[in-house]
């Protein structure tokens, strides 16, 4: 049901790094996101399906972790995405896909969990590194998000916002990731 998917679906930053994803498996999450609307049926979203170490390796460098943990450089060895689909725009099919980005990740995501996976989307990306690691044209392609994905090896719960109001992501000392959410009736206008 398509509500336990998507309570199911948190942002996920350590994995079980020895599970892989194949690319078969990488193949379908795309297939479904393509699938999704687009702004003007431009379908101007292309994907890069990531998953051999030696790429997952290029891409990780790429990468800042959880913006809200400075104290934490992301998930260390045996830890780290098994792969990663990056969500590029073919720029001579046009421009500004923005929702068309979040449209096709949460489905990919979505996918993810139904195949037992979880994954992390990833917007604080050296562009251009990436682009030049991965040999992607970036005058024709610009990448707009990384999704890391793989089989989860942390607890992610979520929690009420507290009458502070203070949404930020926390750990506590096991290492579980917290995740508080405004009530219904706090985002009902």
């Amino acid at each position: 049901m398509l509500k336990d998917l998507v309570y199911r679906c948190r942002s996920y930053r350590r994995f079980y790094e020895n599970v892989r994803i194949s690319e078969e498996e990488l193949r379908e999450l795309v297939d479904l996101a393509r699938m999704t609307a687009s702004t003007a049926n431009s379908q101007a979203l292309k994907f890069r399906i990531v998953n051999t170490e030696e790429e997952n390796a290029l891409v990780f460098s790429s990468l800042s972790w959880a913006g809200a943990l400075p104290d934490w450089d992301g998930p260390g060895e045996g830890e780290r995405p098994s792969a990663y689909i990056i969500v590029a725009e073919d720029k001579t099919l046009g421009k500004n896909k923005l929702i068309d980005v979040g449209i096709t990740a949460q489905t990919i995501m979505l996918g993810a969990v139904e195949k037992g996976y979880g994954g992390c989307m990833l917007a604080n990306v050296q562009r251009g590194r990436l682009a030049q690691d991965l040999e992607l044209n970036q005058d024709r392609y610009g990448i707009h998000l990384v999704l890391a994905l793989g089989k989860p090896k942390e607890t992610v719960k979520v929690v009420p916002v507290t009458e502070s109001g203070d949404v930020k992501y926390y750990r506590d000392e096991s290492q579980v990731h917290y995740v508080p959410k405004r009530s219904l009736e706090e985002i009902l206008l």
